[in-house]
């Protein structure tokens, strides 16, 4: 087994049953740990590098910071602000990124990827 099937994702693994997704890509909020999923593992298909320069707890809630490249080239910052239970489930987690540009084409990307499966109305 591999070191990286032992590490447990920063929210994913953790996911209340009705947790809540927002992002700076959609236009709504994805609810559902499945859905939530499904919207995540397809925006990790247009990275072609996620580099962290930030991670840190404080009280109830984690705060990440990245940089990615997308596949078509594009770079974009992300800050991610994981909220957690008491009893360390996830309910919400809220995905900002920039610039516009990138978030656009990252939004273009989901759309095509996903609007078989979401709700329409939740892309740009």
């Amino acid at each position: 087994m591999s070191h990286a099937q032992d590490e447990r994702h920063p929210f994913l693994d953790d996911l209340t049953p009705d947790a809540e997704l927002v992002s700076s890509v959609l236009r709504g909020p994805v609810i559902g740990r499945e859905d939530i999923r499904l919207a995540v593992n397809a925006v990790g298909t247009f990275y072609a590098s996620q580099t962290p320069t930030f991670v840190q707890t404080a009280g109830s809630r984690l705060f990440i910071e990245y940089d990615a490249v997308l596949t078509s080239g594009e770079s974009l910052s992300a800050s991610v602000v994981v909220d957690h239970n008491a009893d360390g489930s996830v309910p919400r987690v809220s995905v900002r990124m920039s610039p516009l540009g990138a978030v656009l084409s990252l939004a273009s990307h989901l759309r095509d990827a996903l609007s078989k499966q979401l709700p329409e109305g939740m892309f740009l």
